[in-house]
């Protein structure tokens, strides 16, 4: 260790650099080494500061450590001397993971043996200077001189920065003579425009399909998977990817790759059609899809379709249809069973070239690092292949043989299953097939025959990275790159597959599609609009952390998108009977209400205005509060668009002294006193069923046993769906179609649900109109 620390210091290390160092077993094992082989190549002496920081770099950055001693000995040699030269090298190697190095391309990229003059400096730096002269005397020493110092940069390369500076500062030191005063002021930042400011607000209130146009925070979801926003690797050029494993054969299948492809990007979202999705997946058909998009790729919808027990044609259509509603059409609809026979030749192949076998020891996995190898993990190909073979034929019964990969897995299984006997007829396949691959064989080899670019996937299958370049390379074939991001979760609810079956079987909710879910079905019904749901993916990001969010994010995504597409009616959900004493019986008149009120040119309606009217039971108190501003017998309320005040003149109860009727006037709002609040009211209006919901949870983590340790069955809101099958809703929804949505003035937003019929309509209450934290 001692020795070690020493090495580390003669090359120009502080003490406590090195010591850091060798914290690091990685980082100090290849810098030891880079040091050893460079002071073979100019003696122990010859390595001064300068180059032993140029060796602390090279150990640092580079991936592939049998690179090492090829820089080792360019730096030794003093062909890489700077910093620019180090990363041009890292670059070139990066680019060229296959041996040999053409010297002469190598040193060409690295500007090895290139020699920069002073005089070629003194004529660029003058060039530069002489274009921007003008704005150089008008703005004096408060002219952006990094400017100057990019532009002499790029049109001398290898130049070293700090002579190009002195240069820089002394051509302009020469120019404007010394620092004055006023150039020593510093700069006034510009007032902002106030069309500027406005222009900003105005923007907040953007949304847009598939989140092209930003919701007033941060980037749009198109912005952040645009180009190299995501650091991903450009088609192609997978072996640039940390973890990637290069073969002989690799560049050969990547330029056949590209030939196909035409450096097209290549994504896939690729669903077990073995349930609905959630607003998890939402994430994941926005980035899949979002990322093709985005970089004019093409994105596939592949059903993971291997587990033939549990697939079902229901949600074969119900996952398209959720791609659709979130207004992504898949470039093409494919399977995984479309390749079972290419997938199981692939299998014989691999048994061939001695990397999976039979086995028939039970269980699925071989767990743990100390577990011990399968006895027959070392038996002859041949056998393998015949008992394969038998297993194909239905020869064995399930459970009794398994095919096993020969591999430890990051997570320490040992050997995962590919091929698994199961005697269930397939949705597409039929009774064709008794044997199915798995997920740890079939993904990576479907998104190799698909020549998938980008294999987009969550965190959790991190752990699988490595099998999945294992595979591909094991079997020499295409190898694509698998990239994680963090997924979504929601606090208030599960989206388990598992556990929603048990919410449905034991009655807490109807169906997947139950509003109160956070399914993308019941979503829908609900009433989110898909706009929203892709808004609030952006707002979520991109990024691989995993993140947990409030669903009160998501509401606030509802209603910006709500706020400008759902038109306005009035409805009342707890109806008080009002009327008007001073309008005849048969007074009946014509209201215009606008359908958006910030916008009246979007169009408008009509409703009735008659003698009968109905008001909220809470827009009226019949003993005056302090701060009520609503109906009283002393104070007076204006009704939205009627242009009228009403005024109480009786008050009239039922046997249990309940109020059940006002007898009002009204007058002109005109000649009346502008009273304190105007509230909606409705007349000759459809009788419908309304449902209020709120969270299905009573706690953020009904998963967690120890906020909740009697299960998430035991969590369950008994007051989360309230149903009124006598709300009054004002005629200008009559011809409303499922899934339209509606702002019911002051109650909020609302969507017509599928139970509706052609005698009474159903509306779900989707937000209400601001944020409480007691709903969802």
């Amino acid at each position: 260790m001692a020795d070690t620390l020493g090495l580390f210091t003669s090359i120009g290390l502080s003490e406590q650099k090195a010591k850091e160092t060798l914290k690091n077993e990685a980082l100090s094992g290849s810098l030891k080494e880079a040091i050893i082989q460079a002071q073979r190549a100019c003696g122990a002496s010859g390595v001064d500061k300068a180059m032993g920081t140029l060796l602390y770099n090279l150990a640092s950055r580079l991936k592939d450590t049998k690179r090492l001693t090829f820089l080792c000995d360019c730096i030794a040699q003093c062909k890489i001397c700077s910093e620019l030269q180090l990363a041009a090298a890292l670059e070139f190697v990066k680019s060229h993971p296959q041996d040999p190095i053409d010297q002469k391309e190598f040193e060409e990229a690295c500007g090895i043996g290139v020699v920069i003059t002073p005089e070629q400096i003194e004529d660029a730096v003058e060039k530069v200077i002489k274009k921007h002269k003008e704005q150089l005397l008008k703005e004096r020493y408060h002219f952006n001189m990094g400017l100057l110092m990019g532009e002499a940069r790029s049109a001398l390369k290898w130049a070293d920065g700090k002579v190009i500076k002195n240069e820089v500062d002394m051509q302009v030191l020469h120019l404007l003579g010394p620092k004055t005063e006023a150039d020593l002021e510093k700069k006034s930042k510009p007032q902002k425009a106030k069309a500027a400011e406005n222009e900003t607000k105005a923007k907040k209130a953007d949304v847009a399909v598939n989140g092209e146009v930003t919701t007033g925070e941060g980037k749009s979801l198109m912005e952040q998977l645009r180009g190299a926003a995501l650091k991903f690797h450009k088609p192609g050029e997978n072996y640039k990817t940390e973890g990637y494993v290069v073969t002989p054969n690799t560049m050969d299948l990547l330029k056949k790759h590209l030939e196909f492809t035409g450096g097209q990007i290549r994504t896939r979202f690729p669903p077990e059609p073995n349930g609905i999705l959630h607003i998890g997946h939402a994430k994941a058909i926005n980035f899949n899809f979002g990322y093709a998009k985005a970089n004019n790729g093409i994105c596939f919808l592949r059903y993971d379709d291997t587990n033939p027990e549990k697939e079902e044609e229901k949600y074969f259509t119900g996952i398209r249809d959720m791609v659709e509603w979130l207004g992504y059409k898949p470039y093409a609809v494919t399977h995984a069973s479309d390749n079972f026979q290419q997938l199981y030749d692939l299998a014989v192949e691999l048994v061939r070239r001695g990397h999976a076998y039979v086995c028939h020891q039970k269980g699925e996995e071989l767990k743990g690092h100390n577990a011990p190898p399968s006895p027959w993990r070392d038996r002859p190909i041949e056998e393998s292949l015949v008992l394969f073979e038998r297993m194909k034929k239905g020869l064995f019964s399930e459970g009794e043989a398994t095919l096993r990969m020969k591999m430890v897995m990051e997570d320490g299984k040992m050997d995962p299953v590919a091929y698994r006997i199961k005697y269930t007829p397939h949705h597409r396949t039929g009774d064709e097939w008794c044997i199915y691959p798995t997920y740890d064989y079939t993904h990576c080899l479907c998104d190799s025959i698909e020549n998938i670019t980008h294999s987009l996937c969550t965190k959790e299958f991190q752990a699988r990275r490595s099998s999945y370049f294992w595979l591909c390379n094991a079997l020499d074939v295409y190898c694509p790159v698998q990239w994680e991001y963090g997924r979504l979760n929601l606090t208030y609810t599960v989206v388990s597959k598992r556990k929603i079956i048990k919410l449905v079987e034991t009655g807490v909710v109807r169906d997947w599609d139950d509003p109160r879910l956070f399914t993308l079905t019941a979503l829908r019904r609900r009433g989110f609009p898909p706009e929203a749901i892709n808004n609030f993916c952006a707002r979520v990001g991109v990024t691989v952390s995993q993140t947990t969010t409030e669903p009160h994010l998501l509401e606030a995504c509802v209603r910006d998108v709500l706020n400008d597409s759902a038109p306005r009616a009035m409805a009342v959900l707890e109806p008080l009977k009002v009327t008007v004493t001073n309008l005849s019986e048969n007074s009946k008149t014509d209201v215009r209400v606008p359908d958006f009120p910030g916008n009246e040119a979007k169009g408008s309606h009509v409703v009735p205005f008659t003698r009968t009217i109905f008001i909220e039971q809470s827009d009226f108190r019949e003993v005056m509060e302090k701060g009520y501003k609503r109906l009283t017998p002393e104070q007076p309320v204006g009704l939205r668009h009627a242009g009228s005040v009403i005024s109480v003149q009786k008050v009239i109860k039922d046997a249990q002294g309940k109020v059940v009727e006002l007898e009002v006037t009204c007058c002109s709002s005109e000649t009346a006193e502008k009273p304190k609040a105007f509230i909606h009211w409705v007349s000759e209006p459809l009788i419908c069923e309304v449902r209020l919901y709120e969270r299905l949870f009573l706690h953020k983590h009904p998963e967690d046993s120890s906020e909740v340790p009697n299960g998430f069955l035991s969590d369950i809101n008994p007051n989360s769906m309230h149903t009124n099958t006598s709300a009054l809703v004002d005629i200008s929804v009559k011809g409303a179609k499922v899934f339209d949505k509606f702002q019911f003035e002051r109650v909020g937003y609302f969507s017509l649900d599928p139970d509706s019929t052609a005698d009474k309509l159903v509306f779900n209450r989707t937000v209400t109109l601001k944020e409480d934290p007691g709903k969802i």
